[in-house]
């Protein structure tokens, strides 16, 4: 009638029009969660269309327990897709995903770094590439089945979520998707566990119930990363010295792509105490090894940073300090930081401290410490300074008003 206002009825996915009016392009690794994902939607009406991505074939990764994304992957994703009826298509992204994960992968490790290969992944393949080519595909949206929560937030626009399931959250790994991908992503797993999962799967008569979760560095054939960077890097393993903290040489090691900031086995020194990875200099290729005091971080610097936040991150720093939790490592809980914009960059203050802190590593940063806090983005660690290093005028004396959460 004239004058009375329409409004506007959003589906399950919170997109405007009937589940069979939209399509969705899921992305089918061959696992469980990826899986589950299509079938929900399928059995919610949705046009559902299944994606896999062929992103290697390294011989023996195509038959390893625990890899992905490659031979017995494909055949498992096109089973699932036949048994719950749904077209499927495979994509060869292997030369992409070599120049854009692989190859950045042993190129950071040459560098003396510890790069997140499936960070990279997410933000240039899944999120991008297939991005794109769900849109060719007519979909309004791409889903995954990434443990994350992607909600609307109130002042427009999506935000994520850390997923209902602490132990599966995989946050950590996507805090450089930005708003306009968040727009065009659906992730109907966020707020199930890992065994409501399995169990769906069991209901939807889905062959892999109860295959095993892929691992993290999936394109590694054998487990071994070094073999596969001396492969791509010829000489990346050469020989250098392992030296204390005041420079004084204490033996040899055969390439430093051979350890990690924080390690402790394997260093091939006889010292009176325990001795562990502080830094590496790949230009000078030393190793450097000290107490485990020495591994206490109190600030980073960051690169690439990506703002997920209100506002900008500029808006959020124009008091010139921002408390935040952060995550230098997926396995360990959000603690309490405070986010600034030094002379080199955005810079991040521990107000506990952190272990074993490595250039390479993402830093990802949440509203709270617990529960489905929300991402306010991240950036990757360029470098780091020890509570030894740390200036005593930068270290505030304040903690963060809820702290006490933790």
């Amino acid at each position: 009638m004239p004058g009375m206002e329409t409004t506007t009825v959003l589906n399950s996915l919170e997109i405007a029009g009937r589940p069979q009016d939209t399509r969705v392009v899921v992305a089918m690794s061959g696992g469980v969660d990826s899986s589950v994902t299509a079938a929900l939607l399928k059995a919610e009406g949705y046009d559902v269309v299944g994606v896999t991505l062929q992103l290697y074939d390294h011989g023996a990764a195509t038959h390893r327990k625990g890899a992905c994304c490659a031979g017995q992957d494909i055949y498992d994703a096109r089973s699932v897709a036949e048994r719950i009826g749904i077209p499927h298509y495979v994509l060869d992204y292997e030369r992409r995903f070599k120049e854009m994960v692989i190859d950045r992968f042993a190129e950071s490790y040459v560098a003396g770094e510890t790069p997140v290969p499936c960070v990279e992944c997410n933000q240039s393949i899944k999120f991008r590439d297939l991005l794109e080519t769900a849109r060719q595909l007519g979909a309004k949206v791409l889903a995954t089945g990434h443990y994350i929560a992607s909600r609307a937030v109130a002042q427009g626009g999506r935000g994520l979520f850390r997923a209902r399931d602490a132990e599966r959250d995989q946050s950590y790994f996507l805090f450089a998707t930005t708003r306009e991908q968040l727009d065009l992503l659906r992730f109907p797993l966020g707020d199930k566990t890992k065994a409501e999962t399995r169990e769906l799967a069991r209901r939807f008569g889905l062959s892999v119930a109860d295959k095993q979760d892929s691992q993290d560095i999936c394109f590694v054939p054998s487990g071994r990363y070094t073999e596969v960077i001396e492969r791509l890097k010829p000489g990346a393993a050469e020989p250098g010295d392992i030296v204390d903290l005041d420079g004084r040489v204490l033996g040899r090691h055969s390439g430093i792509i051979h350890f990690t900031v924080g390690q402790r086995r394997g260093l091939g020194i006889a010292a009176g105490h325990p001795l562990y990875v502080v830094r590496l200099d790949a230009v000078a290729r030393r190793v450097v090894v000290g107490p485990r005091e020495a591994l206490r971080t109190s600030r980073m610097r960051l690169r690439d940073v990506n703002w997920l936040g209100e506002d900008t991150i500029d808006h959020a720093l124009c008091a010139g300090w921002h408390e935040v939790f952060v995550k230098v490592r997926s396995t360990r809980p959000p603690q309490p930081a405070w986010l600034s914009r030094g002379a080199g960059g955005i810079e991040v203050d521990l107000v506990a401290g952190e272990d074993g802190v490595s250039p390479g590593q993402a830093c990802v940063f949440y509203d709270a410490a617990e529960g489905q806090a929300r991402v306010l983005g991240g950036g990757f660690i360029q470098s780091a300074v020890t509570a030894a290093q740390a200036l005593p005028t930068r270290r505030e004396a304040r903690v963060p008003s809820n702290a006490g959460r933790m």
